[in-house]
């Protein structure tokens, strides 16, 4: 069973910094899509980045140039550096594996979430 869990959310002022892991167990992690997405109240799940097997990586608009995707396979680990933060940032924050290739547990699957407040 594939398991995704998350850590490194927390409370900080707008302007500083917050790093994100994700550690994933089931699988073979070199064949994982990685991502992160963002839930604010009231509103839609949405994407924040991701970073491909190959380690390309995408991102939403509105974090380009503060927030930055990483994955270490050694550690079967994704990170998420988010720097600059402003309030508009407050959210759950999922971590998503998406299993590739004919290897154990492939699908979709979601971490638990992590709460991150950005106060002003």
């Amino acid at each position: 069973q594939v398991q995704l869990v998350e850590s490194g959310g927390g409370l900080v002022q707008a302007g500083g910094s917050l790093r994100l892991s994700c550690t994933a167990s089931g699988t073979i992690f070199s064949f994982v899509i990685m991502g992160w997405y963002r839930q604010a109240p009231g509103k839609q799940r949405e994407l924040v980045a991701t970073i491909s097997t190959g380690s390309f990586t995408n991102y939403a608009d509105s974090v380009k140039g503060r927030f930055t995707i990483s994955r270490d396979n050694a550690k079967n680990t994704v990170y998420l550096q988010m720097s600059s933060l402003k309030p508009e940032d407050t959210a759950v924050y999922y971590c998503n594996g998406y299993v590739t290739g004919a290897v154990p547990g492939r699908g979709n699957y979601w971490g638990q979430g992590t709460q991150v407040t950005v106060s002003s």
